[in-house]
């Protein structure tokens, strides 16, 4: 038997642990909140990969670790494999999806300051708080891939990077 979560759910879950932990339990500490919702991305990613290759024999590599994530891992999450892998064959990888789920439903909030004079700054603010708001989100999908992986027996850090909505990249860097 299936079991599935609808995509609407996990949407709503995602941008309420953020906003939870941004607003109210780590209003004046942002990287601590980040690190709160990567870890529990950690998790997420780490059961969710026991769940996924409980029925397939160990990778011999990180490269086809690497095309796991890519393609069957994402898949189950996502419904759609990654776009676009890059390697430089020495630990870093590039996971591209050019259409991101969890940002492709998210809207930023247009209230700009109508000041004559600080029209030009306050943009600029909006655009940084709507930046920041973005990669908030971002820290969770770092949390599961690293999570995954991890659970494959390969340490790593990843990041997030948004190129242009909804495009964004995951840069996964294997310690040694």
């Amino acid at each position: 038997m299936v079991r599935e979560v609808s995509e609407s759910c996990v949407d709503s879950l995602l941008t309420e642990m953020v906003t939870s932990y941004c607003n109210r339990f780590y209003a004046n500490k942002p990287e601590l909140a980040a690190r709160r919702i990567e870890a529990i991305g950690y998790q997420v990613g780490h059961q969710l990969s026991e769940r996924y290759t409980m029925e397939r024999p160990r990778f011999s590599d990180h490269l086809e670790a690497i095309k796991f994530i890519c393609k069957d891992f994402w898949s189950e999450l996502f419904k759609k494999q990654i776009d676009n892998l890059k390697t430089n064959h020495r630990g870093t990888f590039v996971l591209q999806d050019n259409k991101f789920r969890w940002l492709a439903h998210m809207s930023i909030d247009p209230s700009v300051d109508n000041g004559n004079s600080v029209e030009d700054n306050s943009a600029i603010t909006a655009e940084n708080k709507a930046a920041q708001a973005m990669s908030m989100h971002l820290y969770f999908p770092c949390g599961i891939i690293r999570g995954a992986l991890s659970n494959l027996g390969i340490p790593c850090a990843v990041s997030a990077d948004i190129s242009n909505l909804p495009a964004c990249s995951f840069v996964v860097r294997i310690k040694a």
